[in-house]
């Protein structure tokens, strides 16, 4: 699998925080991808929020 590495989100690029593409096997061995933003130089532990739709990401 070949991610993209430049930016290809629609809106505009933050300074304040790092952008990383990341990936992992769900239970059923299915390859996920995901955009993991983090805050700029953060040497702590920080919340998360994980946005998700549903399977196929089809509501309907």
């Amino acid at each position: 699998m070949q991610l993209v590495q430049e930016w290809d989100k629609t809106f505009p690029k933050s300074d304040l925080v790092d952008h990383e593409k990341v990936t992992f096997k769900n239970r059923y061995g299915i390859t996920l991808v995901g955009d993991l933003y983090t805050p700029k130089n953060s040497q702590e532990k920080n919340p998360a929020i994980v946005v998700s739709g549903p399977f196929g990401a089809v509501k309907e």
